[in-house]
């Protein structure tokens, strides 16, 4: 593993937890992240799981820098030890230049996987099919955050300038506003996915753009963690 790479995803850990208004949520944030249990991170750093497990609750007092570093080098730890996957995932939201409350997940398959296997992982519910029965990889966008703080520029670098993958848009109410944005975008990816709402809720236009810019649209409506966990099953 490139210890640059490490170090810059560290820092930024310990900034997160370091700055926010409740470190032990953050801190537990990070942990179920890198899906590394209490017990195996309380294991790896030599101390007992209800110590970890009173820090993320709060029960503790805010955890000072040197409990910090020694959690955030577990969770490394570990999943360096496991062959690195969540550092690779995060270096390259990081070498993208975008924050983790922009891109929650950006993934490469190993082999192309058919959308419709991608709906299953997810329970997603197909609106329109597009020209391709295929993606490559995903990105996860809160798209709020993405709409709202990214130029065009940076919102295509997002999905890394590959139409072969799918877009996940989460924080959505209608999905008008990351359609509508995706048409500044050319060209456009093989599958859209809007997470939180069901098909009912979906703007009354999101189909007829997906099937002029030929994407494949769905919803979902699965909690965010569990979308999470689902993509990342994904060979």
């Amino acid at each position: 593993m490139v210890r640059g790479t490490r170090a810059q995803l560290a820092e930024k850990m310990a900034g997160e937890v370091a700055l926010s208004d409740d470190p032990g949520a953050t801190l537990r944030k990070w942990r179920t992240d890198f899906e590394v249990p209490q017990t195996e991170l309380a294991d790896h750093i030599g101390v007992s799981p209800s110590v970890i497990s009173d820090y993320e609750s709060g029960r503790r007092d805010n955890p000072g820098i040197g409990i910090v570093r020694r959690l955030i080098d577990g969770l490394l730890d570990v999943d360096e030890q496991r062959g690195g996957e969540h550092i690779r995932q995060h270096a390259r939201v990081l070498s993208a230049g975008f924050d983790s409350d922009v891109v929650h997940d950006l993934r490469e398959y190993s082999a192309n996987v058919g959308v419709d296997r991608v709906y299953e992982a997810i329970g997603a519910e197909e609106l329109t099919r597009g020209g391709q029965d295929s993606v490559a990889g995903h990105t996860v966008i809160n798209s709020i955050a993405a709409i709202t703080r990214l130029s065009s520029d940076e919102f295509y670098q997002l999905y890394g300038q590959s139409t072969n993958r799918a877009l996940v848009f989460t924080n959505v109410t209608r999905g008008e506003s990351p359609l509508v944005a995706l048409r500044v975008v050319s060209p456009t990816p093989n599958a859209v996915i809007l997470h939180g709402l069901d098909s009912d809720s979906v703007w009354e236009h999101a189909e007829d753009l997906a099937r002029i810019d030929d994407f494949s649209l769905a919803v979902t409506n699965v909690d965010l963690d569990e979308l999470l966990a689902g993509l990342r099953s994904l060979p």
